[in-house]
């Protein structure tokens, strides 16, 4: 078995799509509150307990 030294390439590589990977986990976690927030019009508590909004 030959295990080579990973190039100094592949490195920087792999830290870019880490790091592009940790922001598009951000926007999306960004978009969905964003969404949570509006489909609830703010009042996320009583949407987590389950009452709705015409009572």
């Amino acid at each position: 078995m030959n295990f080579e030294v990973e190039h100094e390439l592949h490195k920087r590589r792999l830290s870019k799509n880490v790091g592009l990977g940790i922001v598009l986990v951000t926007f999306v976690a960004l978009i969905f509150g964003l969404t949570v927030v509006k489909v609830t019009d703010g009042n996320v508590s009583s949407a987590i307990a389950g009452a709705s909004s015409n009572e």
